[in-house]
């Protein structure tokens, strides 16, 4: 399946949704419309039930985003930029508590509301020679569609801020060291390498990986007692599954199973 809306590219094959932002003419800077597409791109995916996995990645050489459209917000309002960031973020928010995994495919500039953006995804995968940085301090705001709250939660506080402070930016090497991004490939092997992760998990149990998801990004919020509740709570429909079953006769049947997510 294949949507093209001009601004966002979306495509579904074998269960990977691969979701193209396509303003390369600006570095795929995130303006209202683009912004409205990824949402409702993403709130598509979420209720297609044959989904298993989410790649976002950027069109054009210069890079995945340069974040928001700064030329775009010097024609609003005051009232309609913080409407315009609120947007951002709800967008953000919904793509990290998506019920799939969501990689970022990123090249190129990673900037602003971009690397949010980036953030916001499960797993990051970055060609050599991508550039990451949160510079809004540098125009007078800081990273206000969760970069301030994510940053600090994968790399540590004290980086965080010295990024944040700064607006300094980094390349690929760097991001890989700081666990900012989980791997660096030559940028001809990027979105073959983004859909051979997304293969990958799409090949193990949906509602298993589902679980992890939420019980990772809910677990790292809460006491380690309470992480531990959650996850027997989340654990004990996966043993009364009709996957675990099959995930057990595939095993002693030297087989791979046949998962329907069930």
């Amino acid at each position: 399946m294949r949507n093209a809306s001009g601004t966002l590219l979306l495509s579904i094959e074998r269960g990977i949704a691969t979701i193209t932002l396509n303003r390369p003419q600006v570095v795929n800077a995130l303006d209202t419309r683009l912004n409205e597409e990824l949402h409702q791109a993403v709130t598509k995916l979420e209720d297609d039930k044959g989904v298993r996995v989410v790649v976002i990645h950027g069109a054009g050489e210069r890079g995945f985003s340069a974040g928001a459209d700064l030329k775009e917000r010097s024609a609003m309002s005051a009232e309609e930029r913080w409407k315009s960031t609120i947007k951002l973020a709800r967008t953000f928010d919904a793509i990290a508590a998506m019920r799939v995994p969501v990689i970022a495919a990123v090249h190129g500039f990673v900037l602003a509301a971009g690397c949010e953006l980036v953030l916001a995804c499960d797993i990051r995968i970055a060609a050599e020679g991508a550039i990451f940085g949160l510079p809004e301090t540098s125009i007078g705001i800081f990273p206000g569609a969760g970069g301030t709250v994510r940053l600090p939660r994968l790399i540590g506080e004290g980086k965080a801020k010295e990024l944040i402070f700064t607006a300094r930016r980094i390349d690929a090497d760097e991001a890989v060291r700081l666990g900012l991004v989980q791997r660096v490939v030559p940028r001809s092997e990027l979105l073959s390498e983004a859909h051979r992760i997304a293969q990958d998990i799409s090949n193990n149990a949906p509602l298993a990986i589902e679980s992890a998801k939420k019980l990772i990004n809910h677990g790292i919020e809460v006491h380690i007692s309470e992480a531990l509740e959650l996850s027997h709570f989340l654990h004990r429909p996966l043993d009364f599954s009709e996957d675990y079953a099959e995930g057990l006769i595939a095993f002693v049947e030297k087989r791979k199973p046949r998962f329907t997510g069930r």
